[in-house]
């Protein structure tokens, strides 16, 4: 136990009305207190909900994880929270992230907690969980609720997201009839959990444990082990020991436990959203990121997980191959391993690490050499773009093509099909306002379809610019987050039917070849889109949202200087 006095002991300690009706309060929710306020209370919370089944399973790890708080001599009091989900919410559960965050950071800074537990599942529930850790600045341990199992299509297991892109593009091409269609969608009622491909949940839960805020090895078990059941009552118990250390976000998190990260992203081949959600992290930590990092830091990281959509194998897969720890052990001279974590030092997690598996390749035979990530700046994108290079198609590293625009996702749904004089497999796919201002909240909207006569032709892939997101589980030669987004004015917005692109991976560039004198003609006759958000959070968020490459986080969250990380205690009284 601390030998400091708790923080919740502002809240129940002493024999005065304030104190009692608050030890009553808890008291009626099945938590007993002492006055004299000596054991500390964790919060532990949780995104379950039926309308997001990705985070259905947490319910009963919070249930785990209450059980290891009273092992350890705390007490547990469970809260639910906003749950984002990927399937259902629209336009996307990325214009709610940062108000997860805020909700979170809120609860955490305003009731009697000494420390947390924060369970998370999804794409956007995970970031917004570490953002709200980093930000309240408790002792806190973010858990994952793991992925699901794999289901199985015509006898071979397919994977969440990436094999759905496959066969839908099959589809289009005229290669899957209505009824093996219906069969693959029965496939894919495979139970609870996140994907299981290295898309943005399961890179952003391995990214937590890279952190250093998760538990060693614990990012990549599946939903409904005894792993993770185990685990989740350990991070219970470990909470009321972080306590009594004094153990926060703001003694872990380092320049270097970013570094760290962005490895880890790049030998994953982790998803394009990762590039985001790290770099709105560090901006709650007071940490600047640069867009270039991702690409900087990369160059010399092998990507070494052979996991859809990079490689072949599922999620599953990689923890039967050791997990994390096992391919931070492949890099280790490339890490910062004096790092610390919940759980120690990262050097602990590569010395502890098992052998290493199929699913995670050696460092000499890597699936690509120099990194997954490339960062395009040029006319076109000035603040930058992000291309997830192990998921594209080499031939189309250097290549010139005529833009065929659009207008939003609406516009791209309904002419994408249609007959257009400048459309051929050489065309440059252009996809804009749908920004974190335009979207809004970014959709993933970015893996623009082959039309579907190109496709019946055989042609598999294409150029793609957008300033839109893609779901990490996507693949394709798309060049996403281009900043700055068209709805606030970026170049992308001025671009026109049959303007030449240029993408050029190796030097990193993205150009539209119009003269500057024509560009500056556009621009005169640009105006913004009206918008018809007049109140609530939307208004909000697109008045304050940032653009890409700076995690889009809201601009009074971030916090640039100590005095904006300082964490202003509430006056307890009355209420």
């Amino acid at each position: 136990m601390p030998a400091e006095r708790l923080r919740s002991a502002r809240w129940f300690e002493g024999d005065d009305e304030v104190a009692l009706i608050h030890r009553v309060a808890l008291r009626s929710a099945g938590a007993e207190v002492d006055p004299s306020a000596t054991r500390p209370v964790i919060g532990i919370a949780h995104s379950a909900s039926e309308l997001n089944p990705c985070n259905m399973p947490l319910e009963k790890l919070a249930e785990a994880a209450r059980a290891g708080v009273r092992e350890a001599g705390g007490i547990p009091v469970v809260f639910p929270t906003f749950s984002l989900g990927e399937d259902l919410m629209k336009p996307s559960a990325m214009l709610w992230r940062n108000l997860l965050a805020m909700e979170l950071e809120e609860t955490l800074r305003s009731y009697p907690l000494d420390g947390a537990v924060l369970f998370a599942n999804c794409d956007k529930t995970v970031p917004a969980s570490v953002m709200a850790a980093v930000s309240a600045d408790l002792p806190s341990l973010v858990l994952t609720g793991g992925t699901r199992q794999p289901a199985t299509y015509k006898g071979r297991r397919i994977g969440t997201g990436t094999d759905l892109w496959r066969v839908w593009e099959q589809r289009r091409a005229g290669l899957v009839d209505d009824d093996s269609w219906q069969e693959f969608e029965r496939s894919l009622s495979c139970g609870l959990g996140a994907c299981n491909t290295m898309g943005t949940a399961a890179t952003m839960a391995i990214l937590t444990e890279a952190l250093g805020l998760s538990p060693a090895g614990t990012s990549t078990a599946p939903a409904g082990s005894p792993e993770r059941f185990e685990a989740a009552r350990r991070a219970g118990a470990r909470a009321v020991e972080m306590v009594g250390e004094g153990l926060r976000p703001s003694g872990l998190l380092t320049r270097g436990s970013f570094s760290n990260a962005i490895r880890v992203l790049n030998a994953i081949g982790g998803s394009t959203n990762a590039v985001i959600h790290l770099t709105a992290i560090a901006g709650r930590a007071g940490i600047a990121i640069d867009i270039e990092d991702f690409s900087r830091l990369g160059r010399d990281v092998p990507v070494l997980a052979d996991i859809e959509p990079t490689g072949t194998g599922l999620i599953p897969d990689l923890h039967d191959s050791g997990g994390l720890p096992a391919l931070l052990a492949e890099i280790a001279e490339l890490l910062d391993l004096d790092a610390r974590t919940v759980s120690g030092r990262l050097g602990d997690s590569v010395k502890a690490a098992p052998a290493r598996g199929w699913a995670i390749r050696s460092s000499s035979e890597p699936l690509r050499a120099s990194g997954a990530f490339a960062v395009l700046k040029g006319n076109l994108a000035p603040d930058g773009a992000v291309m997830r290079t192990s998921t594209a198609s080499p031939e189309l590293f250097s290549h010139e093509g005529a833009a065929v625009v659009f207008d939003g996702y609406e516009d791209m749904q309904r002419r994408i099909d249609q007959p257009n004089p400048h459309l051929d497999e050489k065309s440059v796919l252009v996809l804009r306002g749908c920004g974190p201002v335009g979207g809004p909240g970014m959709p993933e909207w970015g893996m623009i379809p082959v039309p579907v006569g190109l496709a019946r032709r055989g042609v598999r892939d294409m150029v793609r610019v957008t300033d839109a997101r893609m779901s990490g589980t996507s693949y394709g030669t798309v060049v996403l987050h281009v900043a700055p987004e068209a709805a606030v004015g970026g170049p992308l917005a001025l671009v026109r039917d049959g303007d030449p692109i240029r993408v050029d991976v190796v030097n990193r560039g993205l150009e539209l070849l119009v003269s500057d004198e024509e560009l500056k003609r556009r621009r005169a006759e640009w105006a913004p889109a009206p918008v018809a958000e007049k109140r609530g959070w939307v208004a909000l968020y697109r008045e304050h949202v940032t653009q890409a490459p700076r995690g889009c986080d809201l601009d009074f969250l971030e916090a640039p200087t100590p005095a904006h990380r300082v964490v202003v205690e509430p006056v307890v009284g009355r209420s």
